[in-house]
């Protein structure tokens, strides 16, 4: 499911899809995480989370940027999950953005794993 686009051209653009695996809620950003987008991906973590799937896997493989807005997403994610009894998984960070983890320290924070199908196999 396409949850939507912002932004123009090529620039700016982030597309979320969501699926449910199993106990886990798949949400896969695609795009630019920043400022002007950051609900488009914060709004199906809500949901989720709403709806009792505290387990999150957030598939980061085509995630091109990520500031500290989408950071911020991310961490409110795992605080609101942890405390539903669940956690933010991410998956197949793309080097760009595992930077940013490491850079921030929020690497400690999260659980990382190389690929979708190894987060939602444990």
């Amino acid at each position: 499911m396409d949850r939507g686009t912002a932004g123009s051209a090529n620039r700016g653009r982030l597309q979320v899809g969501v699926r449910t695996e199993g106990l886990s809620e798949v949400v896969k950003p695609s795009g630019e995480l920043d400022h002007h987008t950051a609900a488009l991906l914060s709004e199906p973590l809500d949901e989720a989370l709403a709806q009792g799937r505290s387990r999150l896997v957030v598939d980061c493989s085509e995630l091109e940027f990520c500031d500290s807005t989408g950071l911020n997403v991310l961490l409110g994610a795992r605080l609101k999950a942890e405390a539903a009894g669940g956690g933010v998984h991410l998956a197949g960070l793309l080097p760009v953005v595992a930077r940013v983890l490491e850079i921030t320290g929020a690497e400690a924070v999260f659980t990382v794993h190389r690929s979708v199908e190894e987060a939602l196999s444990v």
